[in-house]
């Protein structure tokens, strides 16, 4: 069970949202990013859910304390405050994810998921699906003992969208993101290495990617690849 750090000052908010997400996640709560700080000297958390507007130290700043300090643990803000300038602080000061309340307590649950897959992920330099499991050290993929090395472009393209399991990508983004953004190749080059994927990974039942016509490509777990 993941170790959830909730740092909030209202005290009936961090009851409920305790209440709300102790049947999936151990939760430590504190008030303020003071005793967030604390906590973290004491003992390792997966995770940070953080309210912005607190006294001694607010979300902000805590965040920009933690990535100053080489510290890359999520850190989600759950706050009132919605307008841009204020998502731009925040994604600015080194934070993951941003929700505004009130809250939606199904959709900060799917989120919270997603970042810890996703750290999980950075961590372990892998990715697990089913019986299947990619490796970013090697560029291999490998199924019940059978090791496939692919080309250093077809394993990030590939990488890059079974980290992000049934997330459409455009063309533009596949491309910036796997050949960078000053790359002269262009949008064939997506789709030229999507077919090579297709062909060399056919025999995997565990996943597949998937054209959304006009958008782009997405991965999709198979009922062979879920847990």
């Amino acid at each position: 069970m993941a170790t959830i750090l909730l740092v909030e000052d209202d005290t009936s908010m961090r009851l409920l949202t305790t209440a709300k997400l102790k049947h999936r996640y151990a939760i430590i709560s504190v008030q303020d990013g003071v005793e967030a700080l604390d906590v973290l000297e004491r003992q390792p958390v997966d995770l940070i859910i953080a309210d912005v507007m607190m006294p001694r130290m607010d979300g902000y700043t805590l965040v920009k304390t933690l990535r100053e300090r080489g510290d890359q643990i999520p850190v989600l803000l759950l706050t009132a405050k919605q307008s841009f300038e204020d998502k731009r602080e925040g994604f600015s000061s080194g934070v993951d994810d941003y929700m505004t309340k009130p809250v939606n307590y199904e959709e900060l649950i799917w989120r919270l998921d997603a970042l810890l897959r996703r750290a999980h992920i950075a961590s372990e330099h892998r990715i697990v699906v089913g019986r299947t499991v990619l490796d970013s050290g090697t560029y291999t993929v490998t199924r019940e003992g059978a090791a496939m090395e692919l080309p250093k472009k077809e394993f990030e393209l590939l990488y890059k969208l079974l980290s992000y399991p049934g997330q459409i990508f455009t063309r533009n983004q596949l491309l910036d993101g796997v050949w960078g953004y000053d790359s002269e190749s262009g949008e064939d080059t997506v789709k030229t290495h999507i077919s090579r994927l297709r062909n060399k990974l056919r025999d995997i039942p565990e996943f597949r990617i998937v054209t959304i016509k006009g958008l782009g490509y997405k991965a999709e777990i198979t009922k062979e690849g879920q847990p």
